[in-house]
């Protein structure tokens, strides 16, 4: 019997391992800035192993399917830093802000970090561009 108490209490505290005393992340939150509908973009959130034990990702799922995280399939091994790619479509007109989830092993709470921008339809963006101050020519020396 206490045997049996003290798994349950082990698994318990293991259980109950905050996220972000195991994990880093390099943003919490990637802006896109104005981009081109119809052009999807992508970004790459750097996630660190700050435990003494290896990291298996379960899943990762985002808060709408316009939104893609590409799965991480091998476990983050401590000291080590994984790339979660992550796919906005760019499909429709509008500001954004999409939540991407990760959920690792034996930890109940989930890690969220975001991506916003705004997607222009293609005249609006290209009027944008003609805007866009023009960079200065480099010298050759």
């Amino acid at each position: 019997l206490f045997g049996a108490l003290l798994s349950f209490f082990s698994l318990a505290v293991v259980a109950q391992t905050k996220v972000d005393a195991v994990v880093k992340v390099n943003t919490e939150k990637y802006d896109f800035g104005k981009i081109k509908q119809g052009e999807p973009v992508t970004y790459s959130f750097e996630i660190k192993n700050i435990s003494d034990k290896p990291l298996v990702v379960e899943n990762s799922w985002a808060s709408c399917g316009c939104t893609t995280p590409e799965r991480i399939t091998e476990p983050i091994q401590p000291g080590t830093t994984a790339k979660l790619k992550v796919q906005y479509n760019a499909a429709a007109v509008a500001p954004f802000t999409k939540d991407v989830n990760i959920k690792f092993a034996g930890i109940d709470e989930v890690k969220t970090v975001k991506i916003t921008g705004e997607v222009l339809s293609t005249e609006a963006f290209a009027e944008l561009q003609k805007q866009a101050p023009k960079a200065a020519p480099v010298k050759k020396s």
